[in-house]
């Protein structure tokens, strides 16, 4: 598996005015093309790991199933082709042909802006989670999600995202897109029937309104974020009830959102 995920490239390096060879290690891109019922329903690019979880956390997010036993009949994957073929339990035909085909790139832009918001209305819920958690304790799960990436490390190029209760990481997904890294979690959650409810949603990357929609459809009701948010996001997180805190570095942290769960 790991030469799918990362490959080494030689390359020319600058250092304090001294030029040599050396080899890096570069993550790779996967394409991978979902086939919904025999008909093609999306291309996206993603880090070729956990991708039935991706597939299955993608099509619930934007509301083609709810679960994932009793919705999915059948679901293989062609690694080799780039394929992925779902068959659903009641046949799919509106929602499929209301959207046309679309390339899904890893760049987390405008490139999925026109497929978001369109589902979200029947997706996106507002948390009722009564969790709480201290400062101390979301500083150390950013620590954890962060240290226990070896990927990252080694190439600064993939997204981690993690699923955690107040005092640990319960699974941990990556993935070059960060859309990809939730969809990933979404779907070990629904294939291994975890509620997320009194859960923690941990994340490397920046609070767009479009990945506080996807956390509001997992269902959780604290998102920690190494990064920024956007403002459209905290108008969201505000409306659906969800605690954001961002900058998430060292020993510091801004909460934006519902504080009241952060003790």
């Amino acid at each position: 598996m790991e030469e799918f995920i990362k490959t080494k490239r030689k390359i020319i390096s600058y250092l304090d005015g001294k030029v040599s060879e050396t080899e890096d290690i570069i993550v790779t891109e996967f394409p991978l093309t979902i086939m919904l019922n025999g008909n093609e329903f999306a291309t996206m690019v993603c880090t070729p790991t956990h991708i039935e979880e991706m597939v299955i956390g993608f099509l619930a997010s934007e509301g083609i199933i709810r679960f994932f036993k009793r919705d999915i009949s059948s679901i293989s994957i062609d690694k080799d082709k780039g394929f992925a073929y779902i068959e659903t339990v009641t046949k799919i035909t509106s929602s499929i042909h209301d959207h046309t085909k679309r390339f899904i790139g890893s760049c987390c832009g405008k490139s999925r802006q026109s497929f978001y918001f369109q589902n979200d209305v029947k997706t996106a819920k507002s948390s009722m989670s009564k969790v709480q958690i201290t400062y101390e304790q979301c500083i150390k799960l950013m620590s954890d999600l962060q240290s226990s990436s070896g990927t990252f490390r080694e190439t600064g190029g993939v997204h981690n995202a993690a699923l955690c209760t107040p005092d640990a990481i319960i699974v941990s997904r990556t993935d070059i897109g960060r859309h990809n890294a939730l969809d990933k979690l979404y779907g070990h959650c629904l294939m291994n029937n975890i509620k997320v409810q009194d859960k923690i949603l941990v994340f490397s990357g920046r609070i767009s309104s479009e990945i506080l929609l996807k956390a509001s459809k997992i269902g959780v009701g604290i998102l920690l974020s190494k990064s920024a948010p956007t403002e459209l996001a905290l108008q969201a997180a505000e409306d659906l009830n969800i605690t954001t805190a961002g900058f998430i570095r060292g020993n510091k942290m801004n909460i934006y959102t519902h504080a009241e769960r952060i003790v």
